[in-house]
């Protein structure tokens, strides 16, 4: 069962991907941000709120919320402050790359969590994870071969490295998550919706503070059906995740190998929806970066 949540799961990250590139294009990125991160809010406040009542029924429901503690909150509340960083540079990058070069960056997640546990951990990496990080460096090098022909220099553009250093923040906030419930004893439930609702308020201030004052300047607010989409599919997503990893006999190893294969979904979107060039060149080059993450993880 818990192969089938993963694989669900990877079907959300990839409707979220699109719903995200669909609710950008030609659009005002900090508004689309906030409001979809209300509608996941929205979401999981019932959750809250009938956790409180009954505990017992949500428990077996399997999305008891449970009570945490004032420390709990702050240290959550950082999470979120992580998350939207990310977030605001993934977005604008998403917002100005093709869909199908900007997925597989944010893919690479993996390359970088070994890279830190070699620098910083001082960790020996096994053969295949070596072999790992050498297909998927070959394959961004091919992406970054095919995006010339677009316009796209990797080693200058703008928004290639804000979407790399979104990135490398949200790895941060993935080891943040390892730290909050494996260490600390946080519920992945509590942590997830608590997580949301901080997001609102975070998000809210920054678009007070840094669109609204300044929205006659740049790119018009249009509002689309697929914003709320996009925080639907993510608590969707991370929900099925979070369940698949309460089976006995779950491995994280291969739940993050099928999450990372979401970039295949958001690829197709690219083909169908957004009527991208050159795609069956950058498809070899997603299958070696696939293939990366899958050797990075199966070493585990």
């Amino acid at each position: 069962m818990w192969l089938y949540l993963g694989i669900f799961s990877a079907l959300f990250l990839g409707l979220y991907d699109i719903s995200k590139k669909h609710s950008l294009q030609k659009n005002a990125v900090l508004p689309v941000l906030f409001f979809s991160t209300v509608f996941a809010a929205a979401m999981v406040m019932p959750a809250i709120i009938l956790s409180g009542f009954y505990p017992e029924y949500m428990a077996k429901a399997g999305i008891y919320v449970p009570a945490i503690s004032l420390t709990g909150h702050l240290h959550i509340f950082a999470k979120s402050a992580i998350v939207s960083a990310s977030w605001v540079l993934s977005y604008l990058a998403l917002k100005n790359l093709p869909i199908s070069i900007a997925t597989p960056i944010w893919a690479s997640g993996p390359l970088w969590v070994l890279l830190g546990a070699i620098a910083f951990f001082h960790e020996q990496p096994t053969t295949l994870q070596y072999l790992g990080m050498g297909t998927m460096i070959v394959s961004y090098y091919a992406f970054s071969v095919i995006g010339s022909k677009e316009g796209i220099r990797f080693h200058a553009d703008k928004w290639v490295m804000f979407m790399l250093l979104g990135t490398l923040i949200g790895t941060c906030s993935a080891l943040y998550d390892k730290y909050l419930i494996q260490k600390l004893g946080y519920s992945p439930v509590a942590v997830q919706a608590w997580f949301s609702i901080y997001l609102v308020v975070i998000l809210g201030a920054v678009v007070s503070a840094f669109w609204i004052p300044q929205r006659k300047n740049h790119t018009p607010f249009e509002w689309r059906w697929s914003i709320p989409f996009i925080g639907v599919f993510l608590i969707v997503a991370d929900f099925a995740y979070f369940r698949a990893l309460t089976y006995q006999g779950s491995l994280i190893a291969i739940l993050s190998t099928l999450r990372c294969s979401s970039i295949i979904v958001s690829f197709m979107g690219g083909v169908i929806l957004f009527k991208e060039m050159r795609m069956m060149h950058k498809a070899f080059a997603l299958c070696g970066i696939l293939a990366g993450v899958f050797l990075i993880l199966s070493s585990k």
